[in-house]
Parts: C-alpha cells; sequence; structure tokens
C-alpha cells in the first residue's frame, strides 16, 4: 500500500505542476511570465548540474548493507550535498557579472540549492525504502510550493513576488521535512570516507552524463525537423515529441523510483542472491508492460485528442508522425530507464554511457538516412528515427542480458495484445470512423486489464523460500 500511495504522490506532483504553470501564466503580464519561466527553466539546470550525480551515486549505494554503512554513506552524502551547494552559490555570484540583478541572483542560487537538495533527501528516502515519509514529502513539497508561488503573485503580479514566493514555499517545505524526517539519535556516526566520495564522484558523473546525453537526443532530433521541414512545416512534429514523449517518462520513471530500491538491495545482500533473477524479471516484466499499455493507450484516444485539443493548423503533422513518435517514445524510455539496469547495478560505467551515445547517434543517424533517401517527409524523418531508436534498444537488449533474470510473459503478451488493438483501430480509422475508434479503446482496455490482473497476481506470489 506504501507503494502505491508513493505512485501516486508522482502523479500528484505532475497535476499540481501542470496547474500551477497554467494559473501563473494568467496572472503575470507576459513579461513578466517569461522572467518567470527563464527562472526556473535555469534554478532547475542548476539543480540538474550541481546534485544530479549526487542522486546518482545514492541511487545505487545509499543505505548499503547494515546501519555502519548507511552511517558512511549519509555522511559522504551530506557532505557532497554541501559542496554542491557551495557550487550554486558560487554561480549565482558569477551571474552578477553578467548584468543579473543581485536579489535574482541571490534568490536563483537559494532555489537551485532547495530543489536539489529535496530531490536528494527525498531519493534518500525512498532508498531506504521508507515510502511513507516520501509520500507524505513528495505530495506536501508539491502543495506548499505551489501555494507560496501563488501566495506570491497574489500579493503582486510580478516576477520577483511570484519567485519570492517560491522560495518561502521551499523555507515552509524544509522546515516541515526536517520535523517529519528526524530519526532517532542512536544512527551510529561515520568518519568521513574520501575513498567513497571519490567512487561516488566516478559513478555518479558517469550516469549523470549518460543521463544528458539523453537529454540531448530529442533537441537534435528537432533540429533535424526545423533544419530540414522549416519552422512552419514542423511544427506539427514538434508539438507531437513534446506531448507524446511525458507520458511515457512519467510512468515508467515513477515505477523505477518505487520499485529500484528494493532491486539494488536484492543486488548488494549476499545472503540471498538467489532471490534477484526472479526480482529482475518481475521488475522488467513490470515496467514493460506499463509501457506497452500507455502506448495502448494513447493510440486509442489519438484521433479524438487530436480532433479537440491539437489546433487545427498542427493536426495535419501531428497525426503524420505521432505513430512513429510513439514508438520512439516507447521503445527510448525501456532504452533509458530498463535496458541499463544491469550495468548500473554492476557498475559498468563504459557501456552506461556507450547504451546513452548509441540511443542518441543512432536516433539521429535514422532521421538523417531517411533525409536523405526520401527527402524532406515529416512521417519518413519521423519513421527514421523510430527505427534508430529500435536499433539502439537491441543493443540495450545484449547488454541487459549480462544479469541473469526471470522475466515474467503473461502480463507483457496480454499488453501488447492491448497495444495490437489500439494501433489497429488507429490505422482502420478515418476522419467520422467513431465506432472503430470505441471498438480499439475496448478492447485495447479489455487486453490491459488482463495485463493488470496479471501483474497483480505476478507481484502477489510468494517470494522462493517464502513460508
Amino acid at each position: 500500500m506504501a507503494k502505491i500511495i508513493a505512485l501516486g504522490a508522482y502523479f500528484y506532483q505532475a497535476v499540481i505542476a501542470f496547474g500551477l504553470l497554467i494559473v501563473v501564466a494568467h496572472w503575470l503580464a507576459p513579461a513578466d511570465y517569461a522572467s518567470y519561466s527563464l527562472f526556473i527553466s535555469i534554478c532547475q539546470f542548476a539543480a540538474i548540474a550541481a546534485f544530479e550525480w549526487v542522486r546518482f551515486a545514492c541511487m545505487r549505494f545509499y543505505p548499503g548493507a547494515d546501519a555502519d554503512s548507511e552511517a558512511a554513506e549519509r555522511r559522504a552524502i551530506l557532505t557532497e550535498a554541501l559542496a554542491c551547494a557551495m557550487l550554486c552559490l558560487i554561480a549565482a555570484g558569477v551571474s552578477l557579472i553578467f548584468g543579473v540583478p543581485p536579489v535574482v541572483a541571490l534568490v536563483g542560487g537559494l532555489v537551485s540549492i532547495a530543489q536539489g537538495g529535496s530531490d536528494l533527501h527525498l531519493t534518500m528516502l525512498r532508498f531506504r525504502q521508507d515510502f511513507r515519509a516520501f509520500s507524505v514529502l513528495q505530495g506536501s513539497r508539491a502543495t506548499i510550493l505551489a501555494a507560496g508561488t501563488l501566495l506570491g503573485a497574489l500579493i503582486s503580479p510580478s516576477f520577483l513576488s511570484t519567485v519570492a514566493g517560491l522560495l518561502a514555499g521551499y523555507v515552509a517545505y524544509g522546515l516541515l521535512a526536517f520535523l517529519l524526517s528526524r530519526r532517532a539519535d542512536t544512527r551510529p556516526v561515520a568518519a568521513l570516507d574520501n575513498a567513497r566520495i571519490r567512487k561516488h564522484l566516478i559513478y555518479g558523473s558517469v550516469s549523470a552524463g549518460a543521463a544528458t546525453v539523453a537529454m540531448f537526443a530529442p533537441l537534435a532530433l528537432k533540429a533535424i525537423f526545423t533544419s530540414a521541414l522549416g519552422a512552419t512545416g514542423a511544427a506539427g512534429a514538434l508539438l507531437a515529441l513534446d506531448l507524446l514523449q511525458r507520458p511515457f517518462v512519467l510512468i515508467v520513471s515513477a515505477l523505477q523510483a518505487i520499485q529500484y530500491p528494493e532491486i539494488v538491495a536484492a543486488h548488494d545482500r549476499t545472503d540471498d542472491r538467489a532471490a534477484l533473477p526472479r526480482q529482475l524479471g518481475q521488475y522488467y516484466a513490470l515496467l514493460t508492460s506499463f509501457a506497452l499499455m500507455m502506448a495502448a493507450g494513447i493510440f486509442a484516444a489519438l484521433l479524438p485528442a487530436t480532433w479537440l485539443v491539437i489546433s487545427p493548423d498542427l493536426q495535419q503533422g501531428f497525426l503524420a508522425t505521432a505513430p512513429a513518435i510513439i514508438v520512439l517514445s516507447l521503445v527510448r524510455t525501456l532504452t533509458q530507464i530498463m535496458l541499463p539496469t544491469p550495468l548500473h547495478l554492476r557498475q559498468r560505467l563504459a557501456l552506461i554511457l556507450l547504451l546513452a551515445v548509441a540511443d542518441c547517434v543512432l536516433l539521429s543517424l535514422g532521421a538523417l538516412a531517411v533525409l536523405a533517401l526520401a527527402g524532406a517527409n515529416d512521417a519518413a524523418l519521423a519513421w527514421g528515427s523510430a527505427i534508430g531508436a529500435i536499433l539502439a534498444a537491441l543493443i540495450g537488449l545484449r547488454l541487459i542480458s549480462s544479469l541473469a533474470f526471470d522475466f515474467s510473459w503473461p502480463p507483457v503478451l496480454f499488453a501488447a495484445a492491448g497495444l495490437g488493438a489500439a494501433v489497429l483501430a488507429f490505422s482502420l480509422s478515418g476522419e467520422t470512423s467513431y465506432v472503430t475508434i470505441g471498438a480499439g479503446i475496448v478492447v485495447g482496455g479489455l487486453l490491459c486489464l488482463l495485463s493488470l490482473n496479471q501483474l497483480r497476481l505476478m507481484m502477489r506470489s510468494p517470494r522462493p523460500g517464502a513460508a
């Protein structure tokens, strides 16, 4: 139940963030909103640049096998986080050279520290498998930050007042997190271990670098679309890229965040390594099934959603590229999140980076190859990039086999059948084929429900050796 609540906290945070964006855009003048949007983007980038390597190290090494290792990891992570906070303040000081007002620089530096530090703290709670505290704090952070931002904008609908409200929200959340996360002082105290910090730095830097390379791939694809089709001609395809990748990343990342700590603990235990293949197989089946079900849901609702939501000027380009973008997003999400799992567990740093680079390069080369062969056609470019992503996934499939796992096929097969039904209905649907669309939704939905039932049975089945 605690894991289900934690999963819900992710979706709650996404809904709150989306709603906050809409309200702030309505309350602020266009110039102030542009400044606010740029401020948020810069702070997010600064938090990721400074803290992401520590968060990746935390995801792999914290808490360790026992209380002593937990204390040593906690001491190292706290030291690293303080160093990252200093980097944010130094970056804020450097920004003064480029004409950034001192108040804005200070608020930006503090917001970056608060975001990076709170993300790291929530990651530590997850990997300590304290999902109850994680859920409360994850949902509270989204609520408090939204309330602080809106209060600042309400007091004075200006850029500075709005971001000051955001900072006040982080202060209030920090106090709440301190009160809720306090633990008994009976925990062991560990000395600072420089070798441990070096290990964190090497692993975390490579992992964060691979994540950065993965983020670069859609930017490269957007550049190819824009240069080949022009800004107007590429608009529909770019909208498909912006909209259709997000659901996959949200659902698979949330599931990975909840289940991966247990996988790390199982891998690092030396007393019961026989259970790891089964847990890995269940983990892979869970991520794959939900990714396939998400693709099925998007295909089933694609036509009516396009007619209702997408601007008429963009509908043709959007629908022409959407099927390939859905396939691309499905494959890349699994390539980035699921396929490198054994590489992270075994700390195969070069292969982690290689897979990320292969994904980015093959995706771009697929689009460029189609551009050279078929010319500037939006659908062809999208399918070329999807083929490149599939080729990268094949490399990932080879790498994932480096650690044994017992894959659970029934939920994946039902989810794949649901996707097939949704794709078939989409392919047969025309401008007014509401019956076909409805049939795809019903049949695909029933098959996905069967997949969910199989996942339920899979997760409830007793572990080997359990009483």
